[in-house]
């Protein structure tokens, strides 16, 4: 997901890629990982766009029912429709330290509610608190992370470099 571009919004070249990526994991039994950026859905797309969201949520479903692991990356912003579909379906979901995640952006939740929101709301170490994600990790630290849960999944035996975590 390209943020630069329209907000790294899901529209439905987004959906056909991880629709295209799941029947790949599943052809070469391989894990998937998804790393999110993104503003939401591509609103300009209308109801195609929306429907990215059932469509990579089902594409999933059938990743799961193989036993493929789904690894879940959130970036700084993971918003919107992403976060309502494949952003959070992950076996595993990480983030990155202070990443927003959310639905509707803490404005909007406020506006909507008229509640004052908790200090932290959508940040990642709010969402870790309360259970929503699995676990932050510096960009430095991913790979090694990302490959222990992949190994721990797949019952394989620790790497050595993956020991030391």
């Amino acid at each position: 997901m390209d943020f630069s571009y329209i907000g790294g919004s899901m529209g439905s070249v987004v959906g056909e890629k991880i629709s295209r990526a799941v029947d790949h994991s599943i052809k070469t039994k391989s894990p998937l990982l998804i790393i999110s950026k993104s503003g939401g859905a591509r609103m300009m797309e209308g109801a195609i766009s929306l429907m990215q969201m059932a469509k990579t949520s089902a594409k999933l479903s059938e990743l799961s029912n193989k036993k493929i692991p789904y690894i879940s990356l959130c970036t700084d912003p993971t918003t919107g429709g992403t976060t309502a579909s494949f952003a959070m379906l992950g076996d595993i979901i990480i983030s990155e330290p202070g990443a927003l995640i959310g639905f509707a952006g803490p404005r909007v939740v406020k506006d909507t509610t008229g509640q004052d929101l908790p200090d932290g709301f959508q940040r990642s170490e709010f969402l870790l608190e309360h259970g929503f994600i699995d676990f932050i990790s510096h960009r430095n630290d991913l790979k090694d992370k990302i490959n222990l849960y992949i190994d721990l999944i797949l019952n394989k035996p620790l790497r050595k470099n993956s020991q030391e975590h």
